[in-house]
């Protein structure tokens, strides 16, 4: 599948999560949603990257935006990186890379390529970033700017 747009509808998805639940995109219309792909659970720029998260837990609650992190390891390996760390956003399992693919952000080998995805209330695609290297990643900060950013864009 080849990359989604700006503009274009956010691919669904229903994939498991942490604290034992299951997540739909169709559950958040109506809010503003933030997609985190990162390659993988207690990798180090992925754990400082959800313990950013963890951090500035009020900052994020201020967002008025629920933020999902997906990745492809197991349910499993999700719980045992959240309890390890103490993370606050659900992460979800994609083994089958599905929903990985749907968005565009699988990468040679395999790996998945860090990115985010911002999704308005209508399930519309208003901001996407891809990371080349996944050496970086965008903390709270970054993430209200993009998203102040994807909300003063009119809707299509």
């Amino acid at each position: 599948m080849g990359r989604i747009k700006v503009g274009e509808a956010a691919p669904d998805f229903e994939l498991r999560g942490t604290g034992d639940r299951i997540f739909r995109l169709a559950e958040y219309r109506g809010s503003w949603l933030v997609l985190a792909f990162y390659p993988g659970d207690f990798t180090p720029v992925c754990t400082r990257q959800f313990c950013s998260y963890r951090d500035a837990a009020d900052r994020l609650d201020e967002l008025d935006a629920d933020v999902l992190g997906i990745s492809p390891q197991s349910l499993d390996s999700h719980e045992r990186f959240r309890a390890r760390h103490g993370l606050t956003v659900p992460l979800l399992a994609d083994p089958d890379r599905s929903t990985i693919r749907a968005y565009g952000v699988l990468g040679p080998g395999g790996l998945v390529r860090r990115s985010i995805f911002i999704v308005d209330p209508a399930g519309i695609v208003r901001y996407r970033q891809l990371a080349l290297l996944g050496l970086h990643y965008q903390d709270v900060e970054d993430l209200k700017h993009s998203l102040d950013r994807a909300r003063a864009e009119p809707p299509a």
